[in-house]
């Protein structure tokens, strides 16, 4: 039930066009530069990103106050993208949303050993980080937004665009590192009862967003 009109074509939201997706992508552009020149064994300074992402220093600074934040960033992009990535795709049985979105908690729950630590340094750089001049550009989050985006997938079609919208937003309060500090801290869970409550969390919230779509249906 995707709309069109004023919005553009159908599926497509003011979230997903003009400034804010050439955003994205060139937010995408400077990690992914970064990621590899980190894979090949140089610690690279913010002029050699910009040579290698085709941009400005002063469009990386624009993203990235520091550089340890954006090396942050791109180290957990590489340990975490391709896991996460498979497990979507590998659990695409059916066009099942909510078995994809599960599928997404359980790897970045298998590898929260490893990128917590990461993360809540993450957070202690951009918590406090003065908020874009546009004051609608997220400062970090971006690939968990694309993750979830990517297992909602099969639910474009069923939910109206603000609906789908409104999901992903509340799917990110119960995924990533944000929710598991929470967790973890707040709740002193171990991790297996932290995966059961992300895990019951996403589906309460898929299944909300699944009942008021056929509420709103005709009959």
């Amino acid at each position: 039930m995707a709309t069109t009109g004023p919005q553009g074509a159908q599926g497509t939201t003011p979230m997903e066009t003009g400034r804010f997706r050439q955003r994205r992508r060139t937010r995408a552009a400077i990690v992914d530069a970064t990621a590899e020149l980190v894979r090949s064994g140089v610690t690279p300074s913010v002029g050699d990103i910009a040579d290698a992402a085709d941009v400005s220093r002063r469009t990386v600074y624009a993203y990235f106050p520091t550089l340890e934040q954006l090396l942050l960033d791109a180290t957990l992009g590489l340990l975490a993208q391709t896991p996460v990535d498979d497990a979507i795709d590998s659990a695409d049985v059916g066009d099942d949303a909510a078995e994809r979105v599960a599928a997404m908690i359980r790897a970045l729950g298998a590898m929260s050993t490893e990128t917590l630590p990461l993360g809540r340094s993450l957070i202690r750089l951009t918590v406090d980080a003065p908020r874009p001049a546009d004051g609608g550009t997220p400062i970090r989050g971006y690939r968990r937004i694309g993750w979830i985006e990517h297992a909602l997938e099969p639910l474009r079609e069923s939910l109206e665009d603000a609906a789908f919208e409104r999901l992903v937003s509340a799917l990110a309060m119960v995924v990533g590192w944000e929710a598991l500090i929470v967790l973890q801290d707040l709740r002193g869970l171990g991790e297996e009862e932290q995966l059961d409550v992300s895990l019951w969390a996403a589906r309460a919230l898929i299944g909300a967003a699944l009942d008021d779509a056929r509420s709103a249906s005709p009959e």
